[in-house]
């Protein structure tokens, strides 16, 4: 069994873990990181860029030294390297979860319980509930499965082909720290400004092959097309623009508008707009079904890239 062939073979068993498993209600590795950086941080706080980059250099750059650790460890022995990549697929991979928690705030809805879906809404996303109608919450919930089908999905199988078991390890450690310190709250404006955008580079290749995939994957590709093209650099993150409006496209909906974060209103481009209607409640399972699909064509897309790529390099 080649190198190549152990990485696709535990990439897929991750990848199936995770859809049959979920993440574990205590002790997630994702978790344990973002302790650690949280200590971190109260260490090398100051109010300044440069101590952010060192922050930020010291929690990635540890990820990706652990991984690549942890791989030269286990190199001897095919089965050790087809388990560490295995287990570190399904570590940083979030698909299931994500989607369990779109279809119970679904579900709330559906049930008329706008109440229980307010209370759960904080499980998926950092918006406001108590400023959200029903229909808020559920494109506040379509929008999340979208950016997250990236970020927790996508993304991190594209750094996983790239750079094996480093890869995925750095795209979470990314990825985590952008959601502590890479908002604009007075704490981490400039604080958080590295990791911010790091996660903007680390995003883009995964971002796109989202939105390409969301293209192929959806009910209405042309659509999905249109509005990608249409609407996506309006979006003031460079990532969440594409997936977004791929989403809005591909599932007939608006998504975008007036948000509400931390008491902070935020009016952003309706995406979709021209040909899209309100989200329903019913579109989030839709949402979620193409976030499985995009996910699995992506498994199957950065695998493929991965072998070519190695075949060449020989």
């Amino acid at each position: 069994m080649g190198a190549d062939r152990t990485y696709a073979y535990g990439a897929a068993a991750g990848l199936l873990g995770d859809l049959l498993l979920g993440d574990p209600r205590r002790g997630h590795p994702v978790a344990v990181f973002g302790r650690a950086a949280g200590a971190v941080e109260g260490a090398l706080w100051h109010d300044h860029r440069g101590w952010g980059a060192l922050h930020t250099t010291v929690c990635a750059g540890g990820a990706v030294a652990l991984g690549a650790l942890a791989a030269r460890a286990v190199r001897p022995s095919r089965t050790a390297s087809l388990a560490l990549t295995a287990a570190a697929t399904w570590a940083v991979v979030g698909g299931t979860s994500l989607a369990r928690e779109a279809r119970a705030i679904g579900r709330a809805l559906e049930a008329g319980d706008v109440e229980a879906a307010r209370a759960r809404l904080p499980h998926l996303c950092g918006r406001d509930p108590q400023a959200l109608d029903a229909d808020g919450i559920a494109r506040a919930v379509v929008e999340s499965v979208a950016e997250n089908t990236s970020d927790a999905v996508v993304g991190a199988l594209v750094w996983g082909a790239v750079a094996g078991v480093p890869g995925l390890l750095g795209f979470r450690a990314v990825n985590t720290l952008d959601a502590m310190v890479g908002h604009r709250s007075p704490r981490h404006l400039r604080f958080g400004w590295a990791s911010a955008r790091l996660d903007d580079v680390a995003g883009w290749p995964g971002a796109r092959l989202t939105a390409v995939l969301a293209v192929l994957a959806g009910p209405d590709p042309r659509g999905a097309v249109r509005a990608w093209r249409a609407d996506a650099a309006r979006h003031p993150s460079p990532n969440a623009g594409p997936v977004e409006a791929s989403f809005a496209g591909a599932l007939g909906v608006r998504l975008g508008g007036t948000l509400s974060y931390g008491g902070r209103v935020e009016h952003r481009p309706v995406l979709n707009g021209a040909s899209g209607r309100a989200v329903r409640a019913g579109d989030i399972e839709r949402a979620v079904r193409l976030s499985r699909r995009v996910g699995l064509l992506a498994l199957g897309t950065t695998l493929a890239a991965r072998r070519l790529l190695k075949g060449r390099g020989k």
